[in-house]
């Protein structure tokens, strides 16, 4: 395993001297900004940080930026510079003190979105879904590779034993890297993100977290930045983390992210008439759905979506009761309770949550 991760630039520095640095005074009348937006792929994650000499309160404090587009897939080199916009804020679990992460939407030079700005009309519909009280709760897995590319802990040459032991394990043999996993959850709760849970997944050195439940917009913005912080996470230990929804062929579970989602009238009393409605929506609106809940439009999703490993047809639509192999899973609590929320199944896990809850509320609470 040392020979693993000596490949890694990252894992050969002392962080014990980073640490004599951070631990120098902060100027009272400085505070370090990190921007972070998504870039021109939909999915890679951008950052730079910036001083301020004040510490924001609220988004408005903040002032707009810029970058270079053409470096991220959103311009040309001729007229690059492409607009940040703050929108959420969180403490820095890195930096520490009175430091900040500021989530950001993109736009354009002409102050138009850009392509891959999916928070703005996402924030429209959530806009007009906002007496619905719609509450999302999204389980985002993902795998972590050594610098070679390879699921961190598999063999060189060859393979781990078959999915079986490894779905919440505990042991050497079972689970790899925890410590990245217990680090990004303390430095979630730190950023003040509502993460809920964390385990290891049916794949060998493949893992989860959940954020929410968060109304509204808010579980975008604390997803995107939870991804961030996983990110950086792994990349102190020179681990990589990838989203891919099936980063190994054969068989081998994918990896998704599952939106439980619900509405003030699904969790009261007898709101299982309510989910019923819903699921009833979602199965004539398939389609537009699959193209909604990967940023290929389906393509990534396709790899995944096979009907097997826990997962359905990318072409067919289904709903059960505690079904794994179902598009939409009604949680077994729920139907005895017959209240509470449905589990959407079929996100990718490198999909945008920002596409993927606006096109369950324009579905479900706008009738679109």
């Amino acid at each position: 395993m040392a020979g693993i991760l000596e490949n890694s630039p990252n894992y050969k520095l002392n962080k014990s001297i980073l640490e004599k640095f951070l631990s120098l005074p902060q100027p009272p009348n400085k505070i370090q900004a990190t921007y972070i937006w998504i870039d021109g792929t939909g999915e890679g994650i951008r950052a730079k940080t910036r001083t301020l000499d004040f510490v924001p309160e609220k988004i408005s404090d903040l002032p707009i930026w810029n970058y270079d587009g053409s470096s991220t897939y959103q311009s040309e080199g001729s007229n690059s510079d492409t607009y940040l916009y703050p929108v959420a804020i969180f403490k820095d679990p890195f930096l520490r003190n009175d430091n900040k992460l500021i989530m950001c939407d993109t736009y354009k030079y002409n102050k138009k979105p850009t392509d891959t700005n999916k928070r703005l009309s996402c924030l429209e519909a959530m806009k007009a879904a906002a007496n619905h009280k719609p509450w999302f709760g999204i389980e985002q897995e993902y795998t972590l590779l050594d610098m070679e590319g390879r699921p961190f802990g598999w063999p060189r040459n060859g393979f781990p034993g078959p999915q079986g032991p490894y779905y919440c394990g505990v042991g050497a043999n079972k689970v790899y890297a925890r410590d990245i996993v217990d680090a990004h959850y303390r430095a979630c709760l730190y950023a003040g993100i509502n993460i809920s849970g964390t385990n290891a997944e049916v794949m060998p050195a493949q893992w989860e977290f959940q954020v929410g439940p968060c109304e509204g917009i808010s579980v975008g913005d604390e997803l995107w930045v939870a991804r961030y912080l996983l990110h950086r996470v792994a990349e102190e230990f020179g681990i990589c983390v990838t989203l891919d929804p099936k980063p190994m062929q054969g068989d081998w579970n994918g990896a998704g992210a599952h939106c439980n989602f619900s509405t003030k009238a699904m969790r009261e009393d007898n709101g299982i008439i309510e989910i019923e409605k819903a699921i009833d929506k979602l199965s004539k609106q398939h389609l537009r759905h699959i193209k909604a809940y990967d940023p290929k439009g389906g393509k990534d999703n396709e790899r995944r979506l096979t009907g097997r490993h826990e997962t359905s047809s990318i072409h067919d639509f289904s709903a059960g009761v505690a079904n794994r192999g179902a598009s939409i899973r009604i949680p077994r609590g729920v139907a005895e309770d017959k209240k509470g929320y449905l589990e959407d199944r079929r996100p990718s896990s490198n999909c945008d949550p920002y596409s993927v809850t606006e096109a369950i509320v324009r579905t479900v609470c706008l009738d679109e």
